[in-house]
């Protein structure tokens, strides 16, 4: 057996490469719907299609999600499986793997733990994949890249800000020339909220407005790979409902330091392109969820024994389950399709969105599902389905909202854009314009003294 030296967020762990006695089983129970297994601390392979298990983390993620933090035995786990280096090719440090070998180990660990899962894929898919996008991974760029595979260094993606959610017009994060400097610099100033790995993350990729020189035409947005660990950077942590074990929180920028190098102009109807990882990231993350809130499901219908038969011989019951096998597998084959596509280095950015929709609602209402066949059980705060439903919320409204992804997907079959025209709601119900106020009602132009009631 041998042992490397990885840093995760500022601390050096020994992260075993040999065996580890796992049992080859994916979750908590026996019900996999994906061969995964991790022999000798590496990806096994199976045909084209190379899976990893993660069963230390899985047996942790009970006790991660009531601390609310990952604990430092997962990223060596993650570091020993080769998870974080999958989504990129051997050039670049990564390991290559195919369409389905990459959904196969995304599922495998969002089953054993969604919040390692979400922090992981975060750093080195999306913002590996950022980073090797509209970046210099060759040049300028490789020493980061190579620090978010090894795990090394975590990463954070800011988008979100306090104003709005997927509104990018009120976003109001600038970066600018820094004054005084020779190096042509730049500073960075403004706040991102609801991020993940915010609060422990080494560097951010931040969407910012570029404020522009007299005579530079160029786009108005860039991503700007920001070094967390300097003056004029403050984090903070928010609580949350699910994915408790994930860091989630803001970021703070008052004129914090940003390389020349390390800002880079993007035209804004490019970027959905790279962030579509991310939306997959949470279709997977979601189909994950529901296969081990339907497991949790058919283990309780069997065990429970309700007038006189078990759950599962009822026929409510077992409609339900049904549902929501099918609709797992049909999100699960969507979501290998769609990463066969990126893997490919095609789009396939608006069946994703498809997929994402589809997927998160699905696993809303699959744990939804699982909550009732368990009765107020699944209610009860440390219970798996309860941490099931808790978490499958986030991914809905994360990394882009659905309903603004259908409106994309509407205009992709042709109904064109979505436009707010201005519209009088009030006049065809024959209400005014000037309802009573605190003042009571106003006085007509014209008239003095206090108005006269109609």
């Amino acid at each position: 057996m041998t042992a490397t030296t990885t840093y995760v967020n500022g601390a050096a762990h020994e992260a075993a490469t040999g065996t580890d006695g796992t049992d080859g089983t994916n979750g908590t129970n026996g019900t996999d719907r994906t061969d995964s297994t991790l022999i000798d601390g590496t990806l096994t392979t199976t045909g084209t299609t190379r899976t990893a298990a993660f069963p230390g983390i899985a047996a942790r993620a009970a006790a991660t999600d009531a601390t609310g933090r990952i604990p430092a035995e997962n990223w060596q786990d993650l570091v020993a499986s080769g998870y974080l280096r999958l989504f990129h090719p051997p050039e670049l440090g990564g390991t290559g793997a195919d369409g389905p070998a990459m959904a196969a180990a995304m599922e495998a660990l969002a089953r054993a733990c969604p919040g390692t899962y979400w922090a992981a894929s975060v750093s080195a898919l999306l913002c590996g994949k950022l980073i090797t996008t509209y970046g210099d991974p060759r040049g300028a760029h490789a020493p980061l890249l190579a620090a978010l595979l090894s795990g090394e260094k975590l990463a954070a993606f800011g988008v979100v800000e306090n104003a709005a959610g997927s509104d990018a017009g009120t976003f109001r994060t600038t970066v600018r020339p820094a004054p005084g400097r020779s190096d042509g610099g730049f500073v960075i100033t403004g706040e991102k909220s609801r991020i993940t790995n915010a609060p422990d993350a080494d560097v951010a990729v931040v969407l910012s407005r570029r404020e522009r020189p007299l005579g530079d035409d160029g786009p108005e947005w860039c991503l700007a790979f920001v070094d967390l660990h300097q003056p004029g950077v403050h984090r903070y942590d928010i609580p949350r409902m699910g994915l408790r074990a994930m860091p989630w929180g803001g970021m703070v920028f008052n004129d914090a330091h940003v390389a020349a190098a390390d800002v880079l102009p993007v035209p804004f109807e490019e970027l959905s392109e790279g962030m579509a990882w991310g939306w997959l990231k949470n279709s997977i993350g979601a189909v994950a969820l529901a296969e081990n809130a339907l497991a949790a499901s058919v283990r309780h219908a069997q065990q429970r024994v309700s007038f006189g038969r078990p759950l599962a011989h009822m026929e409510g019951v077992q409609a339900q389950l049904a549902d929501s096998r099918a609709q797992i597998d049909a999100a699960r084959l969507l979501a290998v399709r769609c990463t066969s596509e990126r893997a490919a280095g095609r789009s396939a950015r608006d069946l994703i969105g498809m997929l994402k929709v589809y997927a998160t609602e699905m696993a809303v209402e699959v744990t939804g599902r699982a909550v009732q066949i368990h009765g107020a059980t699944g209610l009860t705060p440390g219970h798996e389905v309860e941490r099931h439903y808790r978490d499958a919320q986030m991914h809905v409204i994360g990394s882009f909202a659905s309903n603004r992804l259908r409106e994309q997907i509407a205009e992709g079959i042709g109904l064109g854009p979505a436009v707010y025209a201005p519209f009088d709601w009030l006049a065809p119900s024959g209400l005014a314009h000037t309802p009573a106020g605190l003042d009571g009602l106003p006085a007509p132009v014209g008239q003095d003294g206090p108005p006269t009631a109609p």
